[in-house]
């Protein structure tokens, strides 16, 4: 071998990583970069309330029920072909978004982009755990991870910037961009890559999960506006629960899974999982919520949310990677544990922070939040991958990122829905006409005009102090299940030595002495 091969040889896997963590990057612009520019979309585009609210939700749902599928497939059929299908699909759709004449055609497009995120997502860290190993493998994931934080950090202000300076349309270009290069990169440098033993698409399992998670979320996104015992809500929430009673007994009965349903008998696979879906409540519904309040309650400009966003998410540029340093000291179970209290902490100090009042004392509470999430996010793929076996990869990431982005989608949909049905109560508590449902849904989507046309006869500052009463105790709520969630996990995760006993043919070194 010439030292030119060599050389190439040992840059390869540094390339492979850079061109997973590109996708990676390009993957929360797409869903930040939307949260800030709502209130824009939503004048541009119009829309109900729900159809606005499908903004974020249709690429949550499609990204989250498509990710264990996405992980068959590239076992199946080779984890670098899925990456790239999936990314030069991401990459097309992003650019067909920026063209949407409609709220239809916009939230249908992000649907479909969810679907290619998806098969990117799956297919490109399936191909990591196949080129890394132990040690190496962790400090890969982590910094995958710190590309999420990169997205997450910058991608609300550069979305404030383009929308500033070229409209909302122009916030798909960096993705774009980001797109294209990764596509590029994987078609020179993955190695293709599939399990010898991978049953293909499980294609009724798929089905049924995508349809127990649609129905759900359509049934919790219409219930603030009919009720939740309204017949129509009751029938799409009865028909989640068949579906999803489906789903499992369909993964019962497939030789080779898409869920593999005995791995819940683990204590730490479950703990694993509700690690997973920790964030969903704790740190990511407030990149849309967040925006939403800044600009369209609080009437600040799209640059200056997207500054003060970067103060919950800054923290995930580093801190995922510190994290992995610190398992040479402290169990992971400590770490998360520890971290989602912290977050909580940041949550109950949140709340107690009134709209109108000085919008840089909500850069401490919040900073807190980011710091307490990035401490379990560097370790969670990690986590994830150690508990299957290395040639079933695929499956592992597809269902950990499945629980933790369908569990994003959920909570989106829950949250909205709670913080809806709370503003419509403080509203009532005024003495305000019996349609404070509609102006209640208006709020939440940030649309404060339009809720004042809803009720004529209440003063802004009324509609305002509603949202913000409403917004604290969403956040008290939020911080009690973020508490409970932390303990959870700190028990689950301590029965590590446990679960390498179990599973000694199985398990990937682990990732610290318990």
């Amino acid at each position: 071998m010439t030292k030119t091969d060599l050389r190439a040889a040992m840059a390869r896997p540094a390339l492979i990583l850079l061109t997973v963590c590109l996708a990676a990057a390009a993957m929360p612009l797409t869903f930040t970069g939307p949260a800030v520019a709502l209130p824009a979309i939503g004048r541009a585009l119009g829309g109900s309330p729900i159809a606005l609210n499908w903004v974020t939700n249709a690429f949550m749902l499609t990204f989250g029920s498509s990710l264990m599928a996405a992980g068959a497939l590239a076992d199946a059929y080779g984890r670098k072909r899925v990456f790239l299908i999936g990314v030069g699909a991401f990459a097309i759709l992003s650019m067909a978004l920026s063209a949407a004449p409609d709220i239809l055609w916009f939230d249908l497009g992000r649907a479909a982009q969810g679907v290619a995120a998806a098969a990117a997502f799956s297919g490109g860290m399936a191909a990591l755990a196949q080129e890394f190993d132990g040690p190496a493998r962790i400090r890969a994931f982590s910094i995958v991870g710190t590309s999420f934080g990169v997205g997450l950090a910058f991608g609300p202000v550069a979305s404030g910037l383009m929308i500033d300076a070229f409209g909302w349309r122009s916030i798909f270009g960096l993705v774009v961009a980001l797109a294209v290069l990764s596509f590029l990169l994987g078609t020179r440098f993955l190695k293709e890559s599939r399990d010898p033993n991978a049953a293909g698409l499980d294609g009724r399992g798929a089905l049924s999960f995508t349809a127990a998670l649609a129905l759900f979320t359509y049934g919790v996104l219409l219930a603030p506006e009919r009720g939740w015992t309204d017949p129509g809500v009751a029938s799409l929430l009865t028909g989640a629960m068949v579906m999803f009673v489906a789903f499992g007994a369909i993964e019962r009965r497939v030789p080779r899974p898409m869920l593999d349903l005995t791995l819940f008998r683990y204590p730490r696979f479950v703990g694993v999982q509700l690690l997973a879906a920790a964030p969903a409540y704790a740190f990511v519904v407030l990149l849309i919520l967040l925006p939403v309040r800044f600009i369209g309650i609080e009437g600040l400009s799209e640059i200056v949310a997207g500054r003060l966003m970067i103060a919950l998410s800054a923290p995930l540029l580093i801190l995922p990677i510190a994290a992995g340093l610190l398992t040479r000291w402290f169990a992971p179970a400590t770490i998360c544990g520890v971290g989602l209290l912290v977050s909580a902490l940041g949550l109950f100090w949140l709340s107690r922070m009134p709209i109108g009042g000085d919008v840089l004392r909500l850069i401490a509470p919040m900073a807190l939040i980011g710091i307490g999430i990035a401490l379990p996010w560097g370790l969670m793929d990690g986590l994830a991958v150690s508990v299957v076996p290395r040639e079933r990869a695929g499956m592992a990431t597809g269902i950990f990122s499945t629980t933790r982005v369908a569990g994003e989608g959920v909570a989106l949909a829950v949250v909205s829905a709670v913080l809806s049905a709370l503003t419509a109560g403080h509203l009532a508590g005024t003495g305000a006409p019996a349609n404070t449902s509609q102006a209640a849904q208006r709020l939440v989507t940030g649309n404060l005009a339009s809720a004042a046309e809803a009720l004529p006869r209440i003063g802004g500052t009324v509609l305002v102090r509603a949202y913000d009463d409403a917004f604290a105790m969403l956040l008290l709520m939020l911080c009690a299940v973020t508490i409970v969630t932390a303990i959870v996990v700190f028990v689950f995760l301590g029965y590590e030595a446990e679960a390498a006993t179990e599973r000694p043919d199985e398990a990937d070194e682990p990732l610290c002495p318990s």
